[in-house]
């Protein structure tokens, strides 16, 4: 039987990927956290043609909802997406509509 999170953590996760711009992000991240791999703010901020504070707060966002870890080499900090947590999310998802049928 697959974990499936209450309705509260599935509508705050839903919320966080509710938005364009978050969405596009995890377009762009990596799914893993091997070295180099991830992408700082920067980054992000250069392929969205965006400004680094409003990048920052979507990221925040959505690391706060669980979707993106990150890890910090040097100065620079990384950000790829939790493929497990991204997963559990589309299962809980899933359940939820399949329950009824």
């Amino acid at each position: 039987m697959r974990v499936t999170k209450t309705d509260d953590e599935l509508a705050k996760q839903l919320w966080a990927l509710g938005d364009v711009v978050r969405l596009r992000l995890l377009a762009l991240l990596p799914q893993t956290a091997e070295c180099c791999e991830g992408m700082n703010v920067s980054q992000l901020a250069e392929k969205l043609e965006m400004s680094q504070p409003t990048v920052s707060h979507h990221l925040r966002i959505l690391r706060q909802a669980g979707i993106i870890e990150s890890t910090k080499q040097c100065r620079d900090v990384y950000y790829y997406v939790n493929v497990e947590e991204a997963q559990m999310v589309l299962d809980s998802l899933s359940s939820a509509f399949l329950e009824k049928a």
